[in-house]
């Protein structure tokens, strides 16, 4: 089962597992901004409709959009 970033609740802690099918230049936004595969994030919020989602990287905030973060594979942690 795919979990995508929206299904996330602000205070969940989830590790990136995989980029999936993402765009070539959208993984490298991501790696040059810290998201490697096993980082952990912290999810801070979500816009109302669930787009973008603000996580804590490393100690950097970044706003993921969904249409472009749908394809990342997450798994949650305890």
């Amino acid at each position: 089962m795919m979990i995508n970033i929206t299904d996330f609740a602000a205070g969940d802690r989830v590790r990136l597992l995989d980029f999936g099918q993402t765009d070539l230049s959208y993984r490298r936004k991501l790696l040059s901004l810290g998201l490697t595969r096993g980082a952990e994030i912290l999810v801070v919020r979500k816009a109302p409709l669930g787009c973008p989602v603000e996580v804590l990287v490393r100690g950097t905030l970044l706003a993921l959009r969904k249409e472009e973060a749908s394809n990342l594979v997450w798994e949650r942690l305890l």
